[in-house]
């Protein structure tokens, strides 16, 4: 007989946890699982400022350090079985940035931002409701919400002391090995898509802009009160990231951690994230977000067959063989993956794994499953 599913209780509840066998899965290959997952560490040092000033995105200048960073911990993370705590490894409760997973975060803002009328269509000009000089120039006025959601929006500028060119032609393949940086020639916004950290942080200025509220504030009162998160975690921007909203200096966050700042959160309050994902918005009979703007979230775009609006997905096993045809990820730098397998109630929360040993550790909860 299998467990019914179950809504997590608030933080600071105990969240139920359930054996292998209730929850229908093999305890040897979970355990392997675990076990792997803390076996194969993402080889950064613990001094991350260290690391972003030592080149690893982009050499000097374009590396300096705008937002605030500290330390990370040790590898840790849990998988969840409907709903139910299946297994962890490390402390789950230890707050860390989390880098690009931060971007799956202002995606769900931009649902929030539709919902309440704020963005009238995806396809709507920016321009027509953000009017603050960033796409009046030729190349960025038919910048929609949806190619700035999606990647594909090739916005031309400088932002908070950053120029779109220092992630120009960015390949997260090769992140930290590969070259980028150059000014290549610009498309039509929506026909290419990119990976660009500039363009992302103007996503967040232009929430900010509609909302006219610091983003954290929103985030934690249509996302994380109602689906009983801590409030441990935070979302920071840069120093030079203030902007004048109706006489009040208002942080812009980042969407990543690539120059400081970002999301810092545990794994616990990211697992809850995923599940409201895979519920379709859903949190125990409340519809937190709309069920359509999931779908939407998790629709290809026609440049990037694994990218929805800014979430990962694994269209043809395009980013894990061994994952579902239907998973999809939060994702950032150093291993930090929120993986979502609809089909078999999976989310699982990695933090600090080696990129390399994702697909492996997906494979042993795969095989768990077939047991």
């Amino acid at each position: 007989m299998q467990l019914p599913p179950i809504v997590p209780p608030p933080h600071g509840a105990y969240w139920p946890e359930a054996m292998a066998d209730e929850a229908g899965m093999n305890w040897m290959w979970l355990e392997e699982a675990a076990r792997f997952a803390t076996e194969n560490e993402v080889p950064w040092p613990y001094d991350l400022k260290l690391h972003l000033e030592s080149g690893y995105f982009e050499p000097p200048p374009h590396n300096e350090i705008l937002g605030p960073i500290r330390p990370r911990g040790p590898a840790n993370g849990l998988v969840l079985r409907r709903g139910y705590k299946i297994a962890s490894w490390g402390e789950t409760d230890q707050v860390d940035f989390t880098f690009s997973a931060a971007k799956s975060y202002l995606s769900l803002l931009a649902g929030v931002a539709v919902m309440d009328g704020l963005i009238a269509e995806l396809d709507e000009p920016v321009r027509r409701t953000v009017d603050d000089g960033g796409f009046d120039s030729a190349q960025n006025r038919d910048i929609t919400w949806r190619h700035l959601l999606q990647n594909t929006s090739e916005w031309e500028g400088t932002l908070f002391g950053k120029s779109d060119v220092i992630d120009r032609g960015r390949n997260l393949a090769v992140e930290g090995k590969g070259a980028k940086g150059s000014a290549r020639p610009l498309h039509p916004p929506g026909t290419y898509y990119e990976y660009n950290d500039v363009r992302v942080n103007r996503l967040a200025l232009c929430l900010l802009r509609r909302f006219r509220r610091p983003l954290p504030e929103v985030f934690a009162e249509r996302i994380m009160q109602p689906i009983g998160a801590s409030q441990d975690w935070s979302w920071h921007g840069y120093r030079t990231s203030s902007v004048d909203i109706d006489g009040h200096m208002i942080e812009s966050v980042s969407g990543g951690t690539h120059w400081g700042g970002g999301v810092l959160i545990h794994a616990e309050d990211q697992a809850r994230i995923g599940l409201l994902m895979q519920r379709r918005g859903d949190w125990g009979g409340r519809q937190i977000i709309p069920e359509w703007w999931v779908k939407e979230s998790l629709t290809p775009s026609a440049q990037n067959p694994v990218y929805g609006l800014l979430w990962w997905l694994n269209t043809r096993h395009g980013r894990h063989k061994s994952a579902p045809e239907d998973s999809f990820y939060a994702s950032g730098a150093g291993g930090n993956v929120t993986w979502v397998a609809p089909s078999q109630d999976i989310v699982a929360v990695l933090r600090w794994e080696d990129p390399t040993a994702i697909d492996t550790f997906i494979r042993f909860i795969m095989q768990a499953l077939e047991e």
